[in-house]
């Protein structure tokens, strides 16, 4: 059983985890970086240890040190979260060599998925459809020659990469040359692996994913589709579920896909299909994130359901107490993700948080780790805070994220609370057409509207 969780994360992610298993009952350990001592996770945590200083390869992805506090805390599991060491098929292994149950799937299952070429490959053997692509490029050369095969416009991808990192979109030969050489340097400073490939870019997709959890038993179950288009630089920016997008037909079909995909792999515990949709509603599938994703609460709030206590449900050997037709959600959900950033630019901006002031209405989902006298380093990901809306329908969801943001107000620090509010306010998001070039379609739009803010 499954009695003291180390938390190896931080920020929301971290707080969010140790409710769970606060509820549950489970003990929870804390970690946490020179930066981080006076951080909310801290605090909510039984215990808390400093495990190195402000930069992250000397704390949250201190492998060695993180394992040494989880055996003085006599923890016996590890929770990753997101991000940091989540995907790390050694950070996997490494737990259950120390005995610890590491809550997320086996580490082969990581390190197949991790490799976006392996992935490819994987999911063509099973039958579901990939993007036009090709295998890893030795050189500059060998990408011009196979871009001309494929046909441009074409994206330049790190075979390892995650989170927007190594990608360039190339619209002729001259651009593979430059892409070529700074995401293989990106590549190797960020993933270890300067691997390189080429993937066909659809024009004004729809990046659409289906949320899965899978029990030891090989049980699996999909909850639904999230739609994630709305982005800036390759990362999310607004979540929703249903998408506004799919009809049933075309739900129940990935819905399918991505159980098959879960299977082909042997997959367990929580997971995420990602997948672009073209103008006619094809769908390909782009990659599996082997963890719990940031927009994840979306589907808890249509569906029910907690997935982090899912996610130590599996890990302690539960099973999945229902079949796929009993899985019906109700409603509408939408996350929106606050950042300390420059909303024109999209530059972080660090700093210490003057005064904040919160949105109170019963409809609202907060994951906020912030208050006043918060400092945002320089050192992790800019992301402030989540505000998760639901509504009976998702015009009374935006009608109350619009609400919602409109009463949120963060001094000190530059956000992106102006774009979030021009997006909802925008006829194109308010009907639903929102391709993963909204944004730019709309840059002179929005951005006019922060400048007014």
């Amino acid at each position: 059983m499954i009695n003291t969780v180390l938390i190896a994360n931080r920020g929301e992610i971290a707080s969010r985890i140790i409710r769970t298993c606060k509820k549950l009952g489970v003990k929870t350990i804390a970690v946490y970086s020179e930066a981080d001592c006076k951080a909310e996770h801290v605090t909510l945590a039984d215990e808390a240890y400093c495990i190195g200083g402000s930069r992250v390869q000397e704390s949250y992805l201190n492998q060695e040190q993180i394992l040494a506090v989880a055996k003085q805390a006599k923890a016996d599991a590890i929770h990753p979260g997101y991000g940091l060491l989540s995907e790390q098929a050694s950070f996997a292994t490494a737990c259950k060599d120390n005995g610890l149950t590491f809550i997320g799937p086996s580490a082969t299952a990581i390190a197949l998925m991790g490799d976006k070429l392996q992935a490819r490959k994987t999911m063509e053997a099973v039958g579901i459809p990939v993007i036009p692509g090709s295998s890893a490029l030795a050189s500059a050369a060998e990408a011009k020659t196979k871009a001309r095969e494929i046909g441009f416009p074409v994206m330049v991808k790190a075979a390892s990469g995650g989170g927007g990192i190594g990608i360039d979109v190339c619209r002729n030969e001259e651009e593979i040359e430059a892409a070529f050489a700074r995401n293989e340097k990106k590549a190797r400073m960020f993933f270890g692996d300067s691997s390189l490939y080429l993937e066909k870019l659809l024009e004004r997709p729809r990046h659409i994913e289906i949320q899965v959890l899978a029990d030891s038993d090989g049980h699996i179950l999909a909850f639904g589709e999230r739609e994630c288009s709305i982005q800036r630089r390759h990362q999310k920016v607004v979540e929703e579920a249903p998408s506004p997008f799919l009809d049933q037909t075309t739900r129940e079909a990935m819905e399918e896909m991505a159980k098959k995909a879960a299977a082909a792999i042997g997959y367990e515990n929580a997971g995420t299909i990602e997948c672009l949709l073209d103008s006619d509603g094809n769908y390909y599938f782009l990659e599996m994130n082997t963890r719990l994703q940031v927009e994840h609460p979306v589907t808890e709030e249509v569906f029910g359901i907690d997935l982090v206590e899912w996610q130590l449900r599996i890990a302690n050997g539960d099973v999945l107490p229902w079949q796929q037709h009993e899985l019906r959600g109700s409603g509408h959900a939408i996350e929106v993700r606050i950042y300390a950033e420059d909303p024109i630019r999209f530059f972080p901006s660090p700093g210490m948080i003057k005064d904040i002031s919160l949105p109170k209405q019963p409809f609202i989902r907060h994951e906020c780790p912030v208050k006043a006298g918060s400092v945002i380093t320089p050192f992790y990901d800019p992301m402030i805070a989540k505000l998760i809306v639901k509504g009976g329908t998702r015009i009374e969801a935006i009608t109350r994220l619009k609400e919602a943001l409109n009463d949120y107000d963060i001094t000190g620090v530059k956000t992106n609370l102006p774009l979030l509010r021009a997006i909802c306010d925008h006829q194109a998001f308010i009907e639903g057409n929102t391709p993963t070039s909204f944004i730019n379609d709309y840059k002179e739009e929005l951005f006019i509207k922060e400048r007014e803010a």
